[in-house]
């Protein structure tokens, strides 16, 4: 099929300025759906900043950096994602005891960092109870910055990724402002911007410790001038509370993240809302997030569930219908392992041996899904530029 026939799967504008970045992934279809609103096409007034922040679709986040090659949200990671050539570059972010945001999947800090080994923090190893889950390990809050400085992170998955384990020890955890303050170097090197994707963990957890992420991390942002719409960043939350927050201090566009379909985001358990995932993934649940948020982050699963024996079954609605409430998707997690791939795309034997990923990739960038979060951003921007040039 001839690409102008593709709507949706050429470059477009990323921050067109009068939509904001929220247009950043919807492709041209959704540049169509978005002049409704605004009575121009996306791209027709490109100015200057929109200009210099363009994204391609599908585009490719790099989840936690390059974390299927170096030890997850360390300056490594994001270093080699953006040498990859990574669209956006993801970050989570959890706070230290005195109120620096640091870059860490979890605030159980147990796997992935060597501070087991370090004597001096033996007595904080404690049990918690962090979004209903009892966790025993030691946890960001309970260190201060300078305390975190002393540690080295590791890989989280050794056993799966066996050769990332001899860059153990090698960089420390990075603050969520060091990474702004790659970001906009690499920028200027590049003459173009660094896109980061910015989540926050377990807010309703930390605001009850009196240490909330979305003013920290407003005032960060617009520290470095990534609080506009144009600005080359999204912010994403498992909590749609967070992100309606946000959007009250914040122009860049919010994306909801959404979990299992028979789960319950953690600030819906504790405002006692009863819906789950699957409320929201419904139109009505759509137009709701829709209010605050430009876009929504589904497992795959919610995209293409799969079937008792593990392989994909059919698409449900989802992409259609977030397009149709003006919702882009950036969905995860694409691994290229055989033990996080559906059962039709294993190949042989070995659960920790790469699969059929090419394969993988095309099946779900089919579905018009607008960006995809991937630990190997290398092999799914070479699946993405095949699937836009088809």
């Amino acid at each position: 099929m001839a690409q102008e026939q593709r709507p949706g799967r050429r470059t477009l504008l990323g921050a067109a300025a009068a939509l904001g970045a929220g247009a950043a992934a919807l492709g041209p279809a959704g540049a169509a759906r978005a002049a409704d609103r605004t009575g121009t096409r996306a791209g027709a007034a490109d100015s200057e900043a929109s200009a210099r922040t363009r994204l391609p679709v599908p585009a490719v986040v790099a989840h936690r950096g390059a974390s299927g090659y170096r030890p997850e949200h360390t300056l490594g990671s994001y270093e080699l994602a953006l040498a990859m050539g990574a669209d956006i570059i993801e970050q989570d972010l959890v706070p230290t005891k005195d109120g620096h945001l640091v870059c860490r999947h979890e605030n159980d800090i147990t796997g992935t960092t060597d501070v087991a080994d370090h004597p001096e923090f033996a007595a904080r190893k404690t049990t918690k109870k962090v979004d209903g889950i009892d966790l025993t390990g030691w946890f960001s809050e309970d260190f201060t910055l300078a305390e975190l400085k002393t540690l080295r992170a590791v890989e989280r998955l050794p056993k799966e990724r066996q050769r990332n384990t001899v860059y153990d020890g090698r960089w420390e955890i990075p603050t969520f402002e060091e990474v702004l303050r790659w970001a906009d170097r690499k920028g200027r090197e590049r003459g173009r911007p660094v896109w980061l994707h910015i989540e926050t963990k377990h807010p309703s957890y930390f605001r009850g410790l009196g240490l909330g992420l979305e003013k920290p991390l407003a005032r960060l942002l617009r520290k470095y001038g990534r609080d506009r719409a144009h600005a080359p960043n999204f912010v994403q939350s498992f909590e749609p509370g967070s992100i309606e927050r946000l959007s009250r201090l914040v122009d860049c566009p919010g994306v909801v993240l959404l979990d299992a379909a028979d789960t319950r985001p953690w600030d819906f358990v504790e405002a006692g809302d009863p819906r789950t995932v699957a409320d929201l993934v419904k139109p009505e649940g759509l137009a709701w997030t829709a209010r605050f948020a430009k876009g929504i982050g589904p497992t795959l699963d919610l995209i293409i569930p799969r079937n008792a024996d593990g392989s994909l079954g059919e698409p449900t609605t989802l992409v259609r219908d977030a397009h149709a409430k003006h919702l882009v998707l950036h969905p995860y997690t694409m691994r290229n392992e055989n033990t996080f791939l559906p059962m039709d795309f294993r190949r042989g034997s070995d659960p920790y041996a790469y699969g059929d990923v090419f394969g993988a990739l095309r099946t779900w960038f089919a579905t018009g899904i607008d960006a995809i979060f991937s630990d190997n951003p290398d092999t799914a921007l070479l699946a993405a530029a095949d699937f836009r040039a088809r």
